[in-house]
């Protein structure tokens, strides 16, 4: 990819691109694989975020810090199953690897109806112990329905 854009930002761009169309898809098999009901708050959300990383990459995440109104929380890994072989060059420190997972939380929990914002606190390719991903609840999404079909 970073011979196919001008620039690292592009790069980042797509890797998160990428990682939403995966989340769109995989909710759709985490949903039949699980059998989980409609989550009614964020701690639930959390939840079952920790729960499929564990079911497609086998990490589990701590859920931590999260802020007074319960509408933002960390995911600290101790290891990223992504970065476990990868070493960036010091020409690419501004390279966000992982955002792929950040995209994937996303899309989704945009199929379910929730807009959130994710970005990386921490990330141990760039040096960091762990890698925190913050999550943060923006809105619940209405369900659209396509006009003339109400």
């Amino acid at each position: 990819m970073l011979r196919d854009f001008e620039n690292v930002e592009d790069v980042n761009k797509q890797l998160e691109r990428i990682g939403y169309n995966m989340g769109m898809r995989l909710i759709e098999d985490f949903l039949a694989r699980t059998s989980a009901p409609r989550c009614l708050e964020m701690r639930e959300t959390a939840d079952r975020i920790q729960q499929a990383f564990r079911i497609y990459l086998n990490v589990q995440p701590t859920i931590s810090n999260w802020s007074a109104s319960s509408d933002e929380f960390s995911l600290v890994f101790e290891t990223n199953p992504l970065t476990e072989f990868v070493e960036l060059p010091q020409d690419l420190t501004n390279l966000r690897y992982s955002s792929i997972l950040s995209g994937c939380i996303r899309g989704a929990l945009e199929m379910v109806q929730l807009d959130v914002q994710c970005w990386f606190v921490q990330d141990q390719l760039k040096g960091d112990n762990v890698t925190e991903l913050r999550i943060k609840f923006v809105r619940r999404l209405e369900d659209a329905i396509p006009a003339g079909e109400d």
